[in-house]
């Protein structure tokens, strides 16, 4: 696998990058520290239970981190894990794009997706709160749910499915639920270095492992008739999923822990004390990010010489730092926009029912790739994929969001209901 060669492996993971990697410990350590707020748990409850109303900037975040996971996904519907991970050194602007959305694209949008999800714990324990149920029994309820769903989702449409790692992950987030926004922040800081450990775990597991890695690589999914894809999806999921454990968890864990310590700091109220912090650090956070994460898309695409191999595996272990980066920076952005802009109603709708839109993509996608639909499966190059990526994103955001105006929900968000009452 491009990302982590054998002998970069052997001779640097754990002998070169040691300095380096106990001076980043430490800089987490420290960050762990940093004053995030006044706040205390019951100074948050007393201010954060006085308003109930949707706000715009979640809605912005939301649509907008729909857009992106869409954007990323579709390579993996369209073409070949082996093609996506490394396009033709022929083709400019397949690379190109490529190294634009590994960059600017890849592994931020979700994060993004798993702040609003955390923030959404603190909305739902709101709720039952104010209608005096069980918070318990209907959040667990909705874990369940979710878990259940993520499991069809990977087998029958799309294996690299997110859901199942929410629901249990979010399991492990009821644990942290009454910490203080200070004590999650910290959490969050210090999955950055659990999410390094991971990676150096996951590539020494591919040394080891190197037809598992080629199997992933190889799988199409996509490529045969219903039934074949579906097999096909069956049986690499379970390998799929294990990579997206190791290679997303920490860093969706540290997403939910801020989420959640930013509802109860009220970050998205106006002049509150996190979003003023941002206004202060968003630059330092751009000049750490735009260089780390170049260097991350240089890594994946493996666009350096073999006498270089030590800029591919810091690319990839820099990774946790740079994705949160550039995702916070974002964050600040989409506040920013949404402060002065309306989404339509059909966009605010979609991103609202969230579930049944990001399921609709992966059928949408099934339908244009897959051979039981438009059977366009490895026929489009990486930049032609821009633009039917998008097209994917906001078809499906359409269909859900009239849908939800004429019957005030999507079509799935019923079902994950049921599981929770």
């Amino acid at each position: 696998m491009c990302l982590t060669p054998a002998a970069v492996w052997r001779s640097i993971v754990f002998v070169r990058l040691q300095p380096f990697l106990r001076s980043t410990l430490l800089l987490i350590y420290q960050g762990g520290h940093i004053r995030i707020d006044d706040l205390t748990y019951s100074t948050f409850m007393a201010g954060f239970m006085t308003t109930t109303k949707r706000n715009n900037e979640v809605d912005i975040i939301r649509v907008v981190a729909l857009v992106g996971i869409c954007v990323v996904n579709v390579p993996f519907m369209a073409l070949p894990e082996a093609v996506v991970m490394a396009p033709s050194k022929t083709e400019f602007w397949d690379r190109a794009w490529s190294f634009f959305l590994m960059s600017f694209v890849g592994l931020k949008f979700f994060l993004l997706f798993s702040f609003i999800f955390g923030w959404g714990m603190a909305i739902q324990q709101k709720s039952a709160a104010a209608k005096n149920q069980n918070f318990a029994r209907r959040y667990f309820g909705r874990m369940t749910g979710l878990a259940v769903l993520g499991v069809a989702h990977a087998i029958l449409v799309f294996n690299g499915d997110i859901l199942l790692l929410y629901a249990l992950l979010g399991c492990f987030l009821w644990m942290i639920k009454d910490h203080s926004p200070r004590a999650l922040m910290k959490i969050a800081g210090w999955m950055v270095p659990v999410s390094m450990c991971c990676l150096i775990l996951m590539g020494g597991l591919f040394w080891f492992y190197e037809d598992t890695a080629s199997t992933l690589l190889e799988a199409a999914g996509y490529g045969g008739h219903y039934l074949e894809a579906t097999q096909q999806r069956f049986i690499s999921w379970p390998e799929n999923f294990i990579f997206l454990l190791f290679m997303q968890g920490p860093l969706v864990f540290g997403a939910f822990a801020a989420g959640l310590a930013a509802a109860k700091s009220d970050f998205f109220c106006a002049d509150s004390y996190g979003f003023n912090f941002l206004a202060e650090k968003w630059p330092l956070l751009l000049t750490i990010a735009l260089p780390l994460n170049l260097l991350f898309a240089a890594a994946i695409l493996d666009m350096f010489a073999e006498s270089y191999e030590i800029l591919t595996l810091l690319g990839f272990i820099l990774i946790p730092i740079a994705a949160p980066a550039l995702s916070v920076v974002y964050l600040y952005c989409l506040v920013r926009f949404a402060r002065t802009v309306q989404l339509p109603t059909l966009l605010v709708l979609a991103g609202r029912n969230s579930l049944s839109t990001y399921v609709l993509q992966g059928i949408l996608g099934g339908m244009v790739f897959g051979a039981y639909g438009f059977g366009l499966f490895n026929s489009i190059g990486h930049a032609g994929l821009v633009p039917l990526s998008l097209v994917i994103a906001f078809s499906a955001m359409l269909c859900v969001g009239v849908y939800a105006s004429i019957f005030g929900h999507g079509p799935l968000e019923p079902v994950l209901r049921r599981f929770s009452r």
